[in-house]
């Protein structure tokens, strides 16, 4: 899949699945412009990637549209960024809970609104991809801010799917089960924790960023032309199991 020419906004660029999608955009012929939370993550994708970089916390809804609009025009939009907060349901804080949601959930809408605009105001069609998680579809001990998080993002795609599309704007989704990140190293580095949840897993291991990263562009493609709406296990038949 080519993307020369395309101009492509990834959030969450920084690290993890986001990092590795923009690398994987870049080496495919894509203009990537990223947006990430750390002055540290902002030097080395400009240096190391040589994309657009701008800072942002994407928990801070003025701040974040701010850094939309100056991202914009673009061709397609991958909202990557999440965070996690690990809490037993009766110990979640009304703080951790806001905050999860701000950036998991809140953050995307105000994200794809500006691109949705942008493109409609241009009349030139384009891609949505929303990363989700398997954790909006089951309950996983200690992420209940973080499953409640993703089934609003879940929420908002299929409401994007349905009522972008007839403007040229396709909205997809993709469910990673645990994926190899930064954040996900933090939140399963107990064993104990670990092997039951990759025990579920047919495949018999935990997902590759660069695995998540190919799916993402796929749907990006216009060889996804007819894929709007979808919400796209990559979880190694887990969800079977």
């Amino acid at each position: 899949m080519s993307f020369e020419g395309k101009r492509v906004i990834v959030t969450g660029a920084g690290k993890g699945i986001g990092r590795v999608t923009a690398e994987m955009l870049i080496k495919r012929g894509a203009h990537v412009v990223a947006l990430t939370r750390s002055a540290v993550d902002v030097a080395s994708l400009r240096d190391e990637l040589g994309c657009e970089a701008i800072q942002v916390d994407l928990a801070d809804a003025n701040g974040t549209r701010q850094a939309a609009i100056a991202a914009l025009p673009a061709d397609y939009l991958v909202n990557c960024a999440g965070t996690t907060e690990l809490q037993s349901f009766l110990e979640t804080t009304v703080e951790a809970f806001d905050h999860l949601h701000a950036v998991n959930t809140r953050a995307p809408m105000i994200v794809a609104q500006e691109f949705a605009r942008s493109l409609i105001g241009r009349g030139l069609p384009g891609a949505i991809v929303n990363v989700s998680s398997i954790a909006a579809f089951i309950g996983i001990p200690d992420h209940a801010s973080y499953c409640a998080s993703k089934g609003g993002l879940d929420g908002l795609t299929r409401v994007m799917a349905r009522e972008l599309a007839p403007k040229g704007i396709r909205v997809n989704g993709v469910h990673p089960t645990v994926t190899l990140t930064p954040m996900a190293v933090k939140a399963w580095s107990d064993p104990a924790k670990a092997a039951p949840m990759r025990y579920r897993i047919p495949a018999g291991r935990f997902v590759e960023p660069a695995e998540v990263a190919e799916v993402i562009l796929f749907l990006l493609s216009d060889a996804a032309a007819m894929v709007n709406g979808i919400s796209m296990p990559i979880d190694g038949g887990y969800l079977i199991a």
